[in-house]
């Protein structure tokens, strides 16, 4: 999560409840779409003290994790799926010495406090986890873990090595400064998106260009990184998430999709031209009805727009794929086709004819708000949901209304397992899984984190075992139900 309007938008600190006042300039909504396009605190001492777990009772926050399961095993009391992984009541670098931790934290370069984690992915044997520089004191905002884990509540490795990420305080804008998200592709690359943005929470400083940033995963080498040019920039941009759109059968022809959370626009970039366009549609932009949040105690208003994107399946290159999209603040899903994002001269020169042709589809209902989301090989479509600290499916094959959204932990009765789940990611292994990060995130924002309690949560969960008797199940429903077109024009695929 630039300058002042940060400030106006997440800066505020409370104990019972915070009210934030947002001023937010609207950012050009005159584009845009599809379809019809191709027929037409700080730690001094030497280590921190031992994280051992501590269940049962209320919290500061006023909820507590009885019966909590221990890492990595099965949740058998309250949750039949989810897993968790790793899991931590601050977190942790390593670094290459003790020597070296100690004289980082005695320059305040580490603070342990002021890091939490944002993102997660996986792939083989690594979790990778993103650490954004929000406050001072994040010596690194891009690292990865062991799997299987190793320690319940392990030290962040930094990706690929301590020298790609830079000093804040002496940007070098070729190193890594504040990374938000990723996404994996089938070509084994990790994508990043770098916000350029340091100290956001306190006094936002954009010292570095936003870029896209790619590794290749079998060697850790990099092999993408692109500087977006200043007039895809505005005043205020922040570019918070990425997916990427490949076939491995042309890894040479990705295209990655980067939302700007706060100035309501994508960003789109060609692997294989690099350059990229910007594109704008009003439904980028934030629902004010759903604005409001009231979590953990705390009342707060987001008025965040674009920000959740997955992408339909494609069996070839050419096959035409849908984006799904929600803004932040919205219990709205969305849909345009990519062929529409790809096609850089439509925008912005043609933008208002196409604006129409990204639609909605759907609404999850009151308190749906969702950051992130991913579809598995089946078509269903997983989704975090925000204020109700839970995660959903939906079947892509069925319409998009309530009858076809389930909630696991709702079902299950369980409310503390996750608490804010900040970002979820489907992997790419033969059997997958649904991977999420729980944060606390407005905790850490707006009052105190207590670090005697579990406060950051990495989980999975079998994608074939989380569906099963659900309304998600697609084994429980026959294609012959099913036409395209029930679920969005058919125009959307030709």
């Amino acid at each position: 999560m630039p300058c002042s309007s940060f400030v106006k938008r997440r800066r505020r600190s409370a104990t019972v409840a915070v009210t934030v006042t947002i001023v937010v300039s609207l950012a050009c909504l005159n584009c845009v779409l599809a379809g019809t396009y191709r027929s037409s605190g700080i730690y001094s001492a030497p280590a921190l003290p031992p994280q051992e777990i501590e269940y049962g009772g209320a919290t500061a926050y006023g909820y507590g994790a009885p019966d909590a399961p221990s890492v990595g095993a099965p949740i058998t009391r309250k949750s039949q799926a989810f897993q968790i992984v790793n899991q931590w009541k601050y977190l942790d670098f390593e670094y290459p010495t003790f020597g070296q931790r100690q004289k980082a934290i005695a320059n305040r370069e580490f603070i342990a406090e002021n890091n939490l984690p944002l993102g997660v992915d996986f792939y083989k044997d690594r979790i990778f986890i993103t650490t954004p520089r929000w406050k001072d004191g994040v010596p690194a905002s891009f690292g990865w873990l062991p799997y299987p884990p190793k320690e319940e509540s392990p030290p962040i490795r930094p990706y690929p090595n301590w020298e790609a990420h830079g000093d804040p305080y002496n940007p070098d804008c070729s190193k890594l400064i504040s990374v938000y998200r990723t996404q994996i592709d089938d070509c084994g690359r990790i994508w990043l998106i770098d916000s350029g943005i340091v100290n956001a929470t306190v006094s936002l400083s954009q010292v570095c260009p936003p870029k896209i940033v790619a590794f290749d995963l079998r060697t850790n080498q990099k092999v993408v990184q692109y500087q977006f040019p200043a007039d895809q920039v505005k005043q205020d941009s922040l570019h918070s998430n990425i997916i990427v759109d490949v076939h491995r059968n042309r890894c040479d022809d990705a295209h990655a999709y980067v939302t700007d959370v706060w100035r309501f626009g994508i960003v789109v970039y060609s692997l294989k031209k690099n350059r990229s366009w910007r594109v704008t549609n009003y439904n980028f932009s934030p629902d004010p009805v759903a604005s409001d949040f009231n979590v953990f105690g705390l009342n707060f208003q987001w008025l965040d727009g674009v920000f959740g994107m997955s992408l339909s399946l494609a069996k070839t290159p050419d096959e035409e794929r849908i984006l799904y999209f929600h803004p932040m603040a919205s219990f709205k899903e969305f849909v345009v086709s990519n062929a529409l994002l790809k096609d850089e001269s439509l925008w912005p020169a043609k933008a208002q004819d196409f604006a129409k042709y990204f639609l909605p589809i759907g609404e999850r209902g009151i308190n749906g708000q969702s950051s992130t989301s991913g579809i598995d090989r089946n078509g269903v479509m997983f989704f975090t949901q925000v204020h109700r600290d839970d995660v959903g499916c939906w079947n892509t094959k069925k319409p998009y209304d309530a009858t076809n959204l389930h909630r696991f932990l709702e079902a299950e009765g369980n409310s503390t397992l996750i608490q804010f789940p900040n970002d979820l990611k489907v992997d790419h292994e033969p059997k997958q899984s649904v991977w999420v990060i729980s944060n606390r995130l407005p905790v850490y924002l707006y009052s105190q984190l207590n670090y005697e309690d579990i406060n950051f949560r990495i989980l999975k969960a079998d994608a074939d075992t989380l569906v099963q008797g659900t309304v998600c199940d697609t084994r429980n429903y026959g294609h012959h139900h099913h036409h395209r077109h029930e679920l969005v024009p058919e125009y959307l695929f030709h």
